[in-house]
């Protein structure tokens, strides 16, 4: 039985509703009018979001016994490994996924299944990305109706020197500091842009590349936004990619000897891939990332976020996803 197509209230499963962009894209199911039932790993807090009037806490049950829990109109899976390393990523960008894809599928249901995904898929270096790209390829190939939304950089990510440049320590930057550059989108933003999937027939069966309102900003104007914020201007110390091919190297031989080791190194080969690829669309043609091709959506600019952060009314958060 194919998913409704009207824009009524839906019955929705919501994986990974305890993170950032998943508590985000809850508030945005319940603003509209959705019935949704999140899976929890723990115990069911008894205040908070889950205590909250159209949510269904699912507490500690497997894939199969949530996709029996209730008839799913939609999935949105908001779900991301906490470190990237190789073992993290296979086990949640894909496996989890595909769980709960196949849990589905054997219950009998067909709901539209939204994946919250990365733009820095499209030039595949890294394990998390891999698997990223693996689980989309098992989606597309499911049979039923999908969408694919691959978000440029969070303003948490590049909020992760806020109270460094705060305490006067200088904002860093790699080489010239105009390596990279993305359009940066906010939780609300996003999480408008992943539910409209659900009503926009525009956006099933797509790979949605999204990026947040005005121009492409490099690390350099992440500098002068906030010496804007602060009111102060912010000293920039540039450091050199090489310096971090030196770590890496290095933790490359320490990890012959040591898995914890291994991990930092491939934590450290993330944290270069973000150093040196814009998150933009890729221009295959061109050879380049094109601000121009990447589309934006919604209000919120990294601008208003800082202000916010210098006025007290928002803070940093990175949790488990500082790396990036």
């Amino acid at each position: 039985m194919p998913p409704k197509t009207l824009t009524q209230p839906k019955s929705v499963l919501l994986l990974g509703a305890t993170g950032t962009i998943g508590r985000a894209v809850l508030q945005q199911l319940l603003a509209e009018g959705h019935r949704v039932h999140c899976p929890l790993r723990g115990a069911v807090p008894k205040l908070g979001l889950w205590a909250q009037p159209g949510v269904t806490p699912l507490a500690q049950a497997q894939p199969l016994q949530v996709a029996k829990a209730a008839s799913y109109d939609a999935v949105i899976s908001c779900l991301a490994s906490r470190t990237g390393t190789p073992k993290d990523a296979w086990a949640v960008d894909y496996a989890t996924n595909l769980a709960y894809l196949h849990a589905l599928q054997q219950a009998g249901q067909t709901p539209h299944f939204v994946l919250l995904s990365a733009i820095c898929v499209q030039r595949p270096d890294l394990a998390f990305q891999q698997a990223k790209l693996a689980f989309e390829a098992q989606l597309q190939a499911a049979g039923l109706r999908w969408s694919v939304v691959r978000p440029t950089a969070f303003f948490k990510s590049l909020s992760g020197q806020w109270a460094r440049v705060q305490a006067g320590k200088p904002f860093l930057v790699f080489g010239n500091g105009r390596l990279t550059a993305c359009k940066p989108i906010s939780d609300a933003d996003l999480a408008a842009f992943i539910t409209g999937c659900l009503a926009h027939p525009q956006r099933w069966n797509a790979v949605l590349p999204i990026g947040g309102p005005g121009p492409a900003l490099t690390p350099l104007d992440q500098a002068q936004a906030l010496s804007d914020a602060l009111g102060q201007k912010v000293t920039v110390r540039h450091v050199p990619v090489a310096l971090l091919d030196i770590i890496i190297g290095g933790l490359r031989l320490a990890g012959l000897l040591s898995p914890r080791a291994r991990e930092k190194a491939e934590l450290a080969r993330i944290g270069r891939y973000y150093a040196t690829q814009s998150m933009l669309v890729w221009d295959d043609q061109a050879r380049a990332y094109s601000a121009q091709a990447t589309p934006e959506f919604g209000t919120d600019t990294l601008a208003d976020h800082y202000a916010k952060l210098a006025a007290g009314t928002a803070q940093v958060d990175l949790g488990a996803h500082a790396v990036f």
